[in-house]
């Protein structure tokens, strides 16, 4: 059974969010890396840019497959986790060892707090991957 960590909320499309203040970090749960595979490549070109909830905001190849990443809630994207990125750590397998943490995609600012409330807690993400 996949990890699930009490203390993020859980989109349907296996992101996670932790909330820091009015930033929050985004990856993707230990059951999406797992879906996915050993992860190879992770482009996000949305620095900068303020996303709508559900938009996408960059893409996760993996051996087999690539899916996009979708945001769980609306914001700006401040940062790209410098380790995955290609023109820096360009460590992406980090997100298979490490998904909620050392593996975080990027950093937002919200910009609609109030998002966060459609979003699971870690039981029903739970049930729902269960």
């Amino acid at each position: 059974m996949s990890k699930i960590p009490d203390n993020l909320k859980y989109s349907k499309e296996h992101e996670w969010i932790r909330i820091e203040g009015d930033v929050a970090y985004i990856g993707i749960t230990d059951y999406a890396q797992d879906q996915l595979g050993e992860l190879v490549f992770i482009e996000v070109e949305t620095v900068g840019e303020t996303l709508a909830i559900d938009e996408a905001f960059g893409t996760a190849e993996a051996v087999k497959t690539t899916s996009e990443l979708f945001m769980p809630v609306s914001g700006e994207v401040l940062e790209f986790n410098s380790e995955l990125d290609e023109s820096e750590g360009d460590n992406p397998t980090v997100m298979n060892e490490d998904p909620y943490g050392k593996g975080w995609i990027i950093k937002i600012k919200l910009t609609d707090p109030d998002e966060l409330k459609a979003l699971m807690d870690a039981e029903a993400y739970g049930a729902m991957v269960g």
